[in-house]
């Protein structure tokens, strides 16, 4: 009996690669597989509004699985492409599970629409940080250390920082560097879309749910009552920050898998519904 897949878009400047752990977890019940690396492909710049990485994720979709519906599942930037990816072509989509990725709307929506047009944007987005992040190690044990130094990376569950470290780096002349630059990941983060709102307002044409962490920076930025009004009562907290499918891949792992069967639960075996076999025919 085949699994149902997912496919997984990842958060900004986090390759695929961070997120074995919670692969590894959902895989047990589902078919899982991910774009590497979002933001990277000079076919599909990025620009504001994120519309090229939209087109990026459907091309992805048609390409592994041949027009046959997925469950989109995405960690911040790759909840949002995830979503938009959504409205575009819903007839590729079964259902979508937004990781930390909350929908920017109302007056918050039109207050980041008048600040990208100013000098003053870097000062209300992680774009402040990223434009100087470090991103050269004389090897990956000195890269480690760096990170692992810093409160961020020290909250994440054991092994998920090494698996960053394996996934993200690569060869450099003074020895390693990050493989997700620092300038795409600014320019990610100075070109957050602002009509998300809009987008999902009225009847979305896919199930969604929302499951985020209780001391999310960026869900306290965001606000959440767009994101509320969208999912209804497919939203759920976890304690943890923004990260926290890394700093809980068990927590974050189950949450998704009940979050799906919440959503298209019916229709999945696992969830005491109808095997995908029978389904597909």
């Amino acid at each position: 009996m085949s699994k149902p897949k997912i496919h997984f878009s990842h958060a900004n400047s986090y390759p695929a690669g961070t997120y074995r752990q919670l692969f590894e977890l959902l895989g047990q019940d589902f078919d899982i597989q991910a774009l590497d690396m979002h933001a990277h492909n000079p076919v599909y710049p990025v620009q504001d509004g994120w519309h090229a990485l939209v087109r990026e994720l459907l091309d992805e979709l048609v390409k592994r699985y041949k027009e046959e519906p997925v469950i989109l599942v995405g960690h911040s930037l790759g909840g949002m492409l995830s979503l938009m990816a959504a409205a575009a072509r819903p007839d590729l989509v079964r259902c979508v599970v937004l990781l930390d990725s909350p929908v920017v709307g109302g007056w918050r929506a039109l207050m980041w629409r008048l600040l990208k047009r100013t000098m003053v944007a870097d000062r209300y987005s992680p774009a402040r940080f990223s434009a100087r992040r470090r991103n050269v190690w004389p090897d990956p044990a000195a890269a480690l250390r760096h990170f692992a130094s810093k409160d961020i990376f020290a909250a994440w569950a054991p092994g998920v920082l090494q698996d960053y470290i394996e996934a993200g780096l690569k060869p450099h002349p003074e020895g390693v560097q990050l493989r997700f630059t620092r300038e795409n990941e600014t320019a990610v983060y100075r070109s957050l879309p602002h009509h998300i709102g809009s987008l999902v307002a009225g009847d979305f044409p896919v199930p969604v749910g929302f499951v985020g962490g209780t001391v999310s920076v960026e869900n306290r930025q965001a606000g959440l009552d767009a994101t509320r009004a969208l999912v209804g009562e497919h939203f759920r907290l976890l304690p943890g920050g923004h990260l926290f499918p890394m700093e809980s891949p068990t927590a974050a792992a189950q949450a998704t898998r009940e979050m799906i069967c919440a959503l298209i639960g019916p229709h999945l075996s696992l969830c005491g519904g109808q095997p995908e076999a029978s389904l597909a025919g």
